[in-house]
C-alpha cells in the first residue's frame, strides 16, 4: 500500500482519508490542507485497487472548472484515459439525468435551459396573466422566492399560506409560472436539481438501477449544499454507497444563496457508519496566521472542531493597522504593497480584501493616485457598476436633457409601466424630427399620440426629472446626489433583489453620495461646474480599463469572492463594528457566527503577510460614523499582533482595550448568556463605553436587541 505512487505525496491524514474502508466518511478540510487532492487520489486509489470501476462512481462539485480538474488529475494520477465516470456539478448531472430520463420526468425530449434573464421574461408574463400589477409584484422579487422555494424542495402545493396574502398570492404566481414553463417545455436552473430529484423519488425502479450502480459517491465542497443538493445525494446514497464528503464547516459563509452549515452536523446522524478524518496540517499559512485564525474561529460554538497547523515557519507577526480614517487606511495599505513591490515583490501577490464591494472605491482612489495597477475580482470597477451608472444618468438627465443614452437607461427603471411599444414610438420620432428622445416625448405626449395610459407614465418620468433638476439647484454636490438616489426610487428597487447583491447594490449607491462629499474639483476644470466636473470625473474612471489579466496587478476582492484562492501579501481592512461583523448580522448569532467564518475565511487567504485595519472615522452615506474596532480583533491572540501606525503606535489605540471588562470589572463577555429580570434570557452581543456609561447589546430570546447600561440593567451572568 504505501508504494504506491498514489499514496507517496500524500501526509498521513491525508493517506488515511484516501485509503479508509469505512462505509461513509466525512472528512473534515482545513483551509489549504489539500480537500481537493484527496478527493481526487482516493477515486484514483479506489480505481487503481480495483475498488470500484469507473462507471462506478459518482464524483459532484460545484463549478465545472473544478470538475474538469479533478477528471484531468485523476487520468494524470493513472497515466491514462477514463471513461465512464460521472464527474461534474450538481446541474450538470441532474441535466443528464433528465436528458436520459425525459419521458419519466414528465418532460419533452427536446426541453430547453433557461438562463436568469428568461427565467424572469416568463415569471413577469405569468405575474401579467394573473392581472397583478407588476409594480407591486415584482418579477425579479417572485422569480428570488420561487427558486428559493425549489432549492427547498418545495413546490407551490407544499407550501402552508397560513391565511398570508403576500405568500399565497406569490405561490401563485409560482404555480402560473410552473404552468407556462411545463407548457413551453422550459427548465430553470433550480428546476433541474428538484425535477432529478422527483424522479428518482419517484421511479423506484430507476433510482434502484443507479444506486447500484454508482457504488462509491463523493461529494467536494460539502458545505455548501442546500436542502436539494443534500436530499438528493441521501437518495442516490441509499443504503449501501461508499460516501465520501469532503468540507470545510469553519468555511460555510453562503447560507444567504442557501448553503446550510448543518449538513455537516446532519451528515454525523443520517450515516451512522460514518468516521470522520481531520485535515489539519496546512501547506499555505504560517504558524502565526494559522494560531490567530484558529483563535478566532474557536469563539464559534456549533462546528464539529479542528486545529490548523504547519510545520513552517512561524512567519512575521500580523500587522494591525488603526487608519484616522478611510482614506488614510487606504493609504497605508497601498504604500505598503509599494513596499512589497520595491523589495522585488509582485503586485499580483498582493489582496485587498472587503466585506463589502462598496469599500473599493476608496482603494481604487488610493491604488489610481499612487499608479498602482489593480484589478477588481469578480466584479466591476466602482464606477462601472450598473447601480452606479443608473444614479449617474438620472443626474446626467436632470442636469442635460439631451442626453439621449442616460434617458434611454431609467426611462424604465424603477419600473413605472413605460413599455417598449412607447419607446419605439419615442425613437421613431426622434429619429424621424432629428430631436433628442427627451423633446421626442414631449411632443408625442402634448399632441395625444400615445395612449393615455403610456402618456401617463411617460409623463411621471418627465415631471421627476424636471423636479429633480429644479430641487438640486444651489446643493452641494453630496447633497444632490443623496437627493437623486432616494427621488430616483433606486434604494426600494433595489431593496426587493433577495440576498448580498442586493444589500451591496444599495451600500454602493450609498458611497456614491460619500464620493461626492470627498470629491475635489481638480486645478484645470476650475471653469466647470461642480456637477459637470464630478460626472466627467466618474465617466473617466469608468473607461479607464483595469489592468489586463495577464498584466502583474494588485487583486481587490469581496471575501466572499476570496474563498478558494491565497495571496502571499493579504490586507483585510475595514474591521469595524457595523461593517465587519456587518450590522444586519450583529444581532442574529447564527448570522454572527457566519461572519466569523468569513472572517477566518479572510485570514487563512494570507500566505506570508497579514495586514488588518481599520478607521477611526470613516464617510458612509456622506456622513462621518466613529466606529468600534471590530470584536473579531479582540479575538485575537495579542501576541501574535503587532500594531503599527505612523508615527509611532500608542497604546491607547489597541482594540483590545476597548474592552469593558478590561477596565469595568463587569463580568460581560461577547457571546455571553445572561438573565434578566424583565427580558429573561439572552445573549451578549456588543460592549462600548466605560465606568459608569458601560452599555450592553443583548439579543433577548423573548424581547429582541436591547441596549441596556450596565450599571442600572441587573444583569446576571451566566
Amino acid at each position: 500500500m504505501s508504494t504506491s505512487p498514489i499514496l507517496a505525496p500524500l501526509n498521513a491524514a491525508q493517506r488515511a482519508a484516501v485509503t479508509t474502508g469505512a462505509p461513509q466518511t466525512l472528512v473534515l478540510a482545513g483551509a489549504g490542507s489539500g480537500k481537493t487532492r484527496v478527493l481526487v487520489h482516493r477515486i484514483a486509489w479506489c480505481l487503481e485497487q480495483g475498488l470500484a470501476s469507473p462507471s462506478g462512481i459518482l464524483a459532484v462539485t460545484f463549478t465545472n472548472k473544478a470538475a474538469a480538474e479533478m477528471r484531468a488529475r485523476i487520468e494524470q494520477l493513472l497515466a491514462r484515459p477514463v471513461g465512464g465516470m460521472w464527474v461534474g456539478t450538481f446541474h450538470g448531472i441532474a441535466h443528464r439525468l433528465l436528458r436520459a430520463h425525459w419521458r419519466e420526468a414528465k418532460l419533452p425530449e427536446q426541453f430547453q435551459i433557461m438562463d436568469s434573464d428568461d427565467q424572469q421574461k416568463v415569471v413577469r408574463r405569468a405575474i401579467r396573466g394573473l392581472n397583478l400589477d407588476e409594480h407591486h409584484w415584482l418579477p425579479k422579487e417572485a422569480q428570488w422566492f420561487i427558486n428559493a422555494r425549489k432549492d427547498e424542495g418545495q413546490r407551490p402545493a407544499h407550501i402552508d399560506t397560513a391565511g398570508d396574502h403576500v405568500l399565497q398570492t406569490m405561490v401563485e404566481i409560482y404555480k402560473a409560472y410552473e404552468e407556462a414553463c411545463q407548457r413551453a417545455g422550459l427548465v430553470d436552473f433550480a428546476e433541474l436539481l428538484l425535477r432529478a430529484y422527483e424522479l428518482w423519488r419517484d421511479t423506484p425502479g430507476l433510482l434502484r438501477h443507479y444506486q447500484e450502480r454508482f457504488f462509491h459517491v463523493l461529494v467536494d465542497e460539502f458545505q455548501d449544499t442546500n436542502a436539494i443538493q443534500y436530499a438528493w445525494l441521501r437518495l442516490i446514497a441509499g443504503e449501501r454507497a461508499h460516501v465520501f464528503a469532503v468540507g470545510d464547516d469553519d468555511q460555510s459563509i453562503y447560507s444567504w444563496r442557501g448553503a446550510r452549515v448543518e449538513n455537516m452536523q446532519r451528515f454525523r446522524r443520517d450515516f451512522p457508519r460514518h468516521e470522520i478524518v481531520r485535515l489539519e496540517q496546512n501547506y499555505r499559512s504560517t504558524g502565526n496566521i494559522l494560531d490567530a485564525a484558529n483563535a478566532l474561529i474557536a469563539n464559534n460554538t456549533a462546528r464539529l472542531g479542528k486545529n490548523l497547523w504547519t510545520d513552517g515557519s512561524r512567519g512575521e507577526a500580523i500587522k494591525l493597522y488603526a487608519g484616522y480614517n478611510d482614506i488614510d487606511e487606504a493609504r497605508y495599505c497601498v504604500e505598503r504593497v509599494r513596499d512589497w513591490h520595491r523589495d522585488g515583490g509582485r503586485f499580483d501577490d498582493c489582496a485587498f480584501l472587503y466585506r463589502t464591494s462598496a469599500q473599493s472605491r476608496v482603494l481604487e482612489d488610493a491604488l489610481r493616485q499612487a499608479d498602482v495597477p489593480y484589478r477588481v475580482h469578480g466584479g466591476f470597477k466602482f464606477y462601472e457598476r450598473a447601480e452606479v451608472k443608473d444614479a449617474l444618468a438620472y443626474l446626467r438627465l436632470a442636469n442635460f436633457r439631451g442626453d439621449d443614452a442616460a434617458f434611454e437607461r431609467i426611462v424604465n427603471l424603477p419600473a413605472r409601466g413605460i413599455g417598449n411599444r412607447t419607446l419605439d414610438d419615442v425613437r421613431q420620432t426622434a429619429r424621424l424630427e432629428r430631436i433628442t428622445l427627451w423633446d421626442a416625448a414631449v411632443r408625442l405626449i402634448a399632441h395625444r399620440e400615445l395612449g393615455s395610459r403610456a402618456a401617463g407614465a411617460l409623463q411621471q418620468f418627465l415631471s421627476l426629472i424636471d423636479e429633480l433638476a429644479h430641487e438640486i439647484e444651489g446643493l452641494g454636490l453630496d447633497s444632490t446626489i443623496e437627493l437623486v438616489v432616494e427621488r430616483s426610487g433606486l434604494v426600494d428597487h433595489y431593496r426587493k433583489e433577495k440576498g448580498e447583491r442586493g444589500l451591496d447594490r444599495i451600500e454602493n449607491l450609498a458611497e456614491l453620495v460619500t464620493a461626492a462629499r470627498d470629491f475635489e474639483l481638480p486645478e484645470d476644470d476650475g471653469e466647470l461646474p461642480l456637477v459637470s466636473a464630478f460626472l466627467s470625473h466618474a465617466a473617466l474612471e469608468a473607461g479607464e480599463g483595469q489592468a489586463g489579466s495577464f498584466e502583474d496587478s494588485v487583486q481587490l476582492m469581496t471575501l466572499h469572492s476570496a474563498k478558494g484562492l491565497e495571496f502571499a501579501n493579504v490586507f483585510l481592512v475595514g474591521m469595524e463594528e457595523g461593517l465587519f461583523p456587518h450590522t444586519r448580522s450583529a444581532s442574529d448569532p447564527n448570522q454572527l457566527e457566519e461572519e466569523r467564518r468569513l472572517c477566518y475565511v479572510g485570514l487563512t487567504r494570507a500566505m506570508k503577510q497579514l495586514t488588518l485595519s481599520y478607521a477611526e472615522s470613516r464617510r458612509l452615506h456622506g456622513t462621518d460614523y466613529y466606529p468600534q474596532p471590530s470584536r473579531f480583533l479582540r479575538e485575537l491572540p495579542s501576541n501574535l499582533v503587532e500594531q503599527v501606525r505612523l508615527g509611532g503606535a500608542s497604546p491607547a489605540l489597541d482594540p483590545r482595550t476597548r474592552v469593558v471588562e478590561d477596565t469595568n470589572g463587569y463580568p460581560y463577555r461577547l457571546g455571553q448568556r445572561v438573565h434578566h429580570r424583565t427580558f429573561g434570557e439572552g445573549v451578549v452581543l456588543h460592549l462600548e463605553g466605560r465606568g459608569a456609561h458601560t452599555r450592553v447589546q443583548v439579543n433577548f430570546a423573548a424581547g429582541g436587541v436591547k441596549w441596556l447600561v450596565a450599571a442600572y440593567a441587573g444583569l446576571e451572568a451566566d
